[in-house]
């Protein structure tokens, strides 16, 4: 089960936490891997762990935000079966400490990126009769959370153009769905603790764990796992919905 041999796999930002989780465990299914990354030295990375396991795996160089870079290499991939748009960036502060730069960073990454990858894929998987795409939302698509209001605005984009992609391309036989991680343990987390709160690093890391009722961080490899099915034929009737993948956060947080 969960197999996707001969698929054609498109990962954004591929180079580490959820996304080079999702490449790994992709390349481990079958699927011919294309990371696509700003930061080339991570996806090489990902590259050799994925080619040691005896995974096919290209890297491309790439900033989502600039539709000109993201055109030329999907050109270069040619046909895609699977997309899936997980490159992002964090924001910190509310709606009165964020600069308007800061807003539009965060605009031309999550939500330009993802929507420059959606056109660029959608056009092909047409073409070719279909395909699937995963989006990677997040909890604060769905609850407030304090001090993310950029963040938030982000994510509840992707919630959105999830259900208006898989409600358009219901006919062409193309799925789109989305999921909603919780914290997720990625270097990410522990530079933001080690920035954040130096010499209290062990203390908010437990304390940021227990956020979750389930009482730890997710690890990349629960959200790949999940994200393997979603793209997998075995999930081939779901299409427009959002999994929260969040040990409790959403329903069990009172």
């Amino acid at each position: 089960m969960f197999k996707l041999t001969g698929k054609k796999a498109i990962v954004t930002g591929g180079g580490s936490g959820i996304g080079k989780a999702i490449a790994l465990v992709f390349a481990r299914q079958g699927a011919e891997v294309h990371v696509v990354e700003l930061h080339e030295a991570a996806a090489y990375e990902t590259r050799a762990e994925i080619e040691a396991a005896g995974g096919l795996v290209f890297i491309h160089t790439c900033d989502v935000s600039r539709q000109d870079q993201v055109n030329k290499v999907f050109e270069a991939i040619g046909g895609v079966d699977i997309l899936v748009n997980n490159a992002g960036i964090a924001h910190v502060g509310n709606l009165e400490n964020t600069s308007e730069a800061d807003l539009d960073r965060i605009y031309q990454v999550n939500v330009k990126g993802a929507y420059n990858c959606l056109q660029a894929a959608v056009s092909r998987m047409r073409e070719q009769g279909g395909g699937t795409i995963l989006n990677l939302a997040s909890i604060v698509s769905h609850v407030g959370i304090p001090d993310r209001f950029a963040y938030s605005m982000s994510k509840g984009a992707i919630h959105a153009m999830t259900l208006s992609v898989a409600k358009d391309y219901l006919s062409d036989n193309i799925r789109c769905n989305s999921v909603s991680p919780a914290r997720v343990h990625t270097p990410f987390v522990d530079g933001f603790i080690a920035k954040n709160y130096p010499g209290k690093e062990d203390e908010m890391f437990e304390k940021l764990s227990k956020t979750q009722p389930i009482g730890r961080m997710a690890r990349p490899e629960e959200v790949a796992a999940l994200a393997l099915f979603l793209c997998s034929d075995e999930a081939a009737f779901i299409t427009g919905c959002d999994y929260p993948i969040d040990g409790g956060f959403i329903k069990l947080n009172n």
